[in-house]
Formats: structure tokens, C-alpha cells, sequence
């Protein structure tokens, strides 16, 4: 049994000045992506140039942020927003959602898209090898924090995080999800995407990769206390909004590679 390392999630403080890992995690996530665009850009059938780079990030970078601060509210605490709509603006005070920040990436690349002419699915095939740094970074940063645990476990490796309402060994389930979310499907899309492929499947394989991965995870991470499970004491509100990204994925690979043979 492992003990959580209990970081300071303060990285560093300057006077009144306060700079969190998490923040970092973030920033180390976008400068990354940033960087690694710039290399695909240079791709002779990408979309975009090395400028143009840097201007869909920050549109990007939007879209995380309202996106998933906006899924958060709605998705996993509804009842405390329609109690206080306010409590939405109050971001200083925590909450991110990954299905949300999709949402928010999806309209940044479709308004950019549409700006530069070249259509939304172009952009998302360019943008989703990239999207994996930022979501490893984001779980390491959980880790830092010492939230989002996963279950109670009797593995060696479990790990005993203070911040829990018990001191049962749990899943280290963020650094399972840095693991596949981050470096997994870095690594497959990354490699996927080095030659020309038909429009939609980079998309496509991001989607049900991702899928797949977070509702595998689900069964280790323990589910957000203010939902619990949603039926069948296992299935979590991360597999039911993960369910249709698998399906959608699977139906554009199809579509672009039926596009091809005809």
C-alpha cells in the first residue's frame, strides 16, 4: 500500500502571488500542443500554417476553459447550478469537464474552420493528435492535487489519498487515465496522423480511442459523490456522456473511408 506524496499544490508564490500546479499542468499542456501543431503544419495536406498555429490555439485554449467549466456545472452538478446560476461564473472555485471541453474545442474548430474556409472536420483531424498532451497534463495535475480518486482496491499499488472521506488504499485511476488518455492515444494518433488520411478518420479514431479508454477508467475511478452510480452500481455519468463519443467515432471512420473506396 502507497501513500499519496501530498504535494504542495501551490508551485510557486511570490508575495500575494500564488501559481498552482494545476495552472501549470494547463500551461505545460498548451505550450506543448502549441509546439507540436507547428510541426504538423509543416505537413505538406495540412490546413493550416505555423502562424495560423498560434490563432487556433487561443480559440482553442477559450473553448477549454468555458467549455469545461460550463460541462462541469451542467453535466455533473446541475441541481447546485439551478440553485445558484451564479455559482457558473465562479470558476476560482474549481470544477472542469472533459465532455464539456470537447463541446467548447468543437465550436472553436468549427467557427476557425469556417473563418479560414476549410471546413470543421480538416481542422478536428489536424487538432486531435494534439488534444492527448493536453489531457495527460490535466490527470497529472490531478494527481498533484490528490483528487479525483478511483475505488477502493487491494492491489499493491493502491494508494491511500488523504483528501478521501476513509484511509482505504484506492486506484491511482489519474495516473491510469495519464497513462491511455495521455500517452496511449498520443502515441497511436500521433503515429496514424504522419501520413495522409482520408478527412474525418483522425477524428474518428480520437473519438472511440477516447471513448474507450474513459469508460474502461470508469470502473476504477470512483464516480463524482454528488451522482454516484446511475444504475447497476457500476455505470458512472462518465460512461454514459463516453458512449456516444465511441459510436459517433466508429460511424466517421466509416463514412470517410467508405468516401474513399467510392
Amino acid at each position: 500500500m502507497l501513500k499519496h506524496p501530498q504535494f504542495d499544490p501551490v508551485a510557486i508564490s511570490v508575495g500575494p502571488l500564488k501559481v498552482h500546479w494545476y495552472g501549470l499542468t494547463y500551461l505545460v499542456g498548451f505550450a506543448v500542443g502549441w509546439w507540436l501543431g507547428k510541426v504538423r503544419a509543416r505537413k505538406a495536406w495540412t490546413p493550416l500554417n505555423e502562424q495560423q498555429v498560434g490563432d487556433l490555439l487561443f480559440y482553442i485554449a477559450l473553448g477549454v476553459i468555458l467549455g469545461g467549466r460550463f460541462g462541469y456545472v451542467v453535466f455533473y452538478n446541475f441541481d447546485q447550478f439551478a440553485a445558484d446560476p451564479l455559482w457558473l461564473l465562479r470558476v476560482w472555485e474549481g470544477g472542469m469537464a472533459f465532455h464539456g471541453g470537447l463541446i467548447g474545442v468543437m465550436l472553436a474548430m468549427w467557427w476557425y474552420g469556417r473563418k479560414l474556409g476549410c471546413g470543421f472536420f480538416r481542422i478536428a483531424d489536424f487538432v486531435a493528435p494534439l488534444v492527448p498532451v493536453g489531457l495527460g497534463a490535466g490527470r497529472i495535475g490531478n494527481f498533484i492535487n490528490g483528487e479525483l480518486w478511483g475505488r477502493p482496491t487491494d492491489v499493491p499499488w493502491g494508494m491511500v489519498f488523504p483528501q478521501a472521506p476513509d484511509m482505504l488504499a484506492r486506484h491511482p485511476s489519474q495516473l491510469y487515465q495519464f497513462a491511455l488518455e495521455g500517452v496511449a492515444l498520443f502515441t497511436i494518433l500521433w503515429i496514424f496522423s504522419s501520413k495522409p488520411r482520408p478527412t474525418m478518420a483522425v477524428s474518428g479514431l480520437f473519438l472511440v480511442l477516447y471513448g474507450c479508454f474513459r469508460i474502461v477508467v470508469e470502473f476504477f475511478r470512483q464516480p463524482d459523490p454528488q451522482l454516484g452510480y446511475l444504475a447497476f452500481d457500476w455505470l458512472t455519468m462518465g460512461q454514459v456522456l463516453s458512449l456516444p463519443m465511441v459510436i459517433a467515432g466508429a460511424l466517421l471512420m466509416v463514412f470517410a473511408y467508405r468516401g474513399v473506396k467510392s
